[in-house]
């Protein structure tokens, strides 16, 4: 699977009740696919993947696939700190309608290198599509170090990119210059899309790209025509709204922003709670003084 241009990191709309809102995904992910996103990752971080029953997750899937209509790839979130329960669900998950499975490094539990290392091969073996490694320490508790990437990707010819949320420019730029020119380096973090293209990422797996993908597309249109005073301007024009998503955690600033635009509601599920409503004001006002230059 070719990662170049957007991801988008789709979210699992509630109710206010707490309930799946199963009505309202056809809509956000209609608004990914006419914004011009590339591909959608589901069943991620910002799905709230670890709160959802195994019977939610199935049907929250099939009406993904329904909306989409196979109009743009797709990428399946399945990972955990279980390595056999992980390689457990590659293999009874129906993966025919995606490209490629996006795991994240083992959490909680800190593994050494060398556990991260045999965590990724032993999904690597029973996986039939290719694998996407997912580094995000300040989620994790520990770091996919490039060392140990760049083996994964000699031993196994499925791993074919990382998701480098790192948020640490220098390591993201040694995963770049060390791996062999088939390996995709993606942003993982939505206030570092711009550096992180320029320092040779192919593309983004990103969290606003489910309420205003168009902005981000037009990002990579002016660095794909050499215009990076635009690229740079829009950058900056985001990075407000970017920082305010992440202020009170992930989905929630998301979501908040996605329920100003009627995409869906603000509701999360515990622990996480609802955007505080000095948050959802500042977002507003974010928004409408930015709207139409985006």
């Amino acid at each position: 699977m070719n990662f170049k241009g957007l991801g988008v990191a789709m979210v699992t709309p509630f109710h206010s009740d707490g309930t799946v809102d199963y009505d309202s995904i056809p809509a956000i992910v209609e608004n990914i696919i006419t914004g011009r996103a590339d591909y959608i990752v589901v069943m991620g971080t910002t799905a709230e993947v670890v709160c959802l029953s195994k019977e939610e997750k199935k049907e929250i899937i099939q009406v993904i696939i329904k909306a989409n209509k196979s109009k743009i790839p797709m990428v399946i979130g399945i990972g955990g700190n279980n390595t056999s329960k992980v390689i457990e669900e590659v293999k009874q998950t129906n993966l025919n309608h995606f490209d490629a499975i996006l795991s994240v490094s083992p959490y909680y539990n800190k593994p050494t290198q060398e556990g991260i290392y045999h965590h990724y091969a032993e999904i690597a073996k029973v996986s039939p599509i290719p694998l996407v490694v997912y580094n995000v320490p300040s989620r994790t508790g520990s770091s996919v170090a490039v060392s140990t990437f760049v083996r994964l990707t000699e031993d196994f010819d499925n791993i074919i990119a990382i998701k480098e949320a790192s948020g640490d420019m220098l390591h993201a730029q040694e995963i770049i210059k060390r791996c062999s020119n088939h390996i995709q380096v993606i942003s993982g973090d939505d206030a570092l899309t711009l550096p992180m293209l320029l320092a040779g990422a192919v593309g983004t797996i990103s969290v606003l790209g489910n309420a205003l993908p168009l902005p981000i597309v037009k990002i990579f249109h002016y660095i794909k025509q050499g215009d990076l005073k635009k690229a740079y301007e829009l950058h900056y024009q985001l990075l407000d709204l970017i920082n305010l998503l992440f202020e009170e955690g992930n989905p929630v600033g998301i979501k908040a922003l996605m329920q100003c635009l009627n995409l869906c509601s603000n509701q999360v599920r515990l622990p996480l709670v609802n955007a505080s409503t000095h948050l959802m004001e500042r977002i507003e006002i974010v928004l409408e003084d930015s709207f139409q230059a985006l």
